[in-house]
């Protein structure tokens, strides 16, 4: 699987180690960067391009850190196509791919230890959308409204 990682300074030291982790699993890992700490720089720099990638396909999910992983979330979330969410626990995790397609993971870099991370992290990656009615329904709900709005 083709991933794509992207992280502010609040979650450069996870993104480094998660980015270790998934390669030495096999996975495809591109980084969106921030490619050096730095404590000035701004989350959205670095998600919406992720984001963006997502919603072209480039890679098929993402994960985005940063201090809280709220400010990630809310700037991926404005790219159309992508569903992300702040997780810090195993169920909503694959849950939120299972029943959501959520297709990108928002962590919070000061609140997550590493191997909580990256246990959340393969149960978002283990995960496959169930493509259940109910599901799909719900799904189909929001697209409508997104239409609606982009009038």
């Amino acid at each position: 699987m083709k991933l794509g990682i992207a992280a502010d300074h609040g979650g450069y030291a996870l993104k480094q180690i998660l980015i270790e982790r998934l390669s030495q699993k096999g996975f495809q890992v591109i980084d969106f960067g921030n490619h050096t700490l730095d404590v000035d720089d701004d989350y959205p720099d670095y998600v919406l391009p992720l984001a963006q990638a997502i919603a072209r396909g480039e890679v098929e999910r993402g994960i985005a850190v940063c201090g809280s992983g709220v400010g990630a979330s809310i700037a991926a979330n404005k790219v159309l196509g992508v569903r992300a969410a702040l997780v810090h626990d195993h169920f909503s995790a694959h849950q939120g791919v299972e029943d959501d397609d959520m297709n990108l993971l928002c962590l919070g870099g000061r609140i997550i230890g590493i191997e909580t991370a990256t246990e959340i992290i393969f149960e978002f990656l283990n995960a496959k959308f169930t493509h259940a009615e109910r599901h799909l329904r719900r799904l189909g709900k929001i697209e409508l409204y997104i239409a609606a709005e982009r009038k």
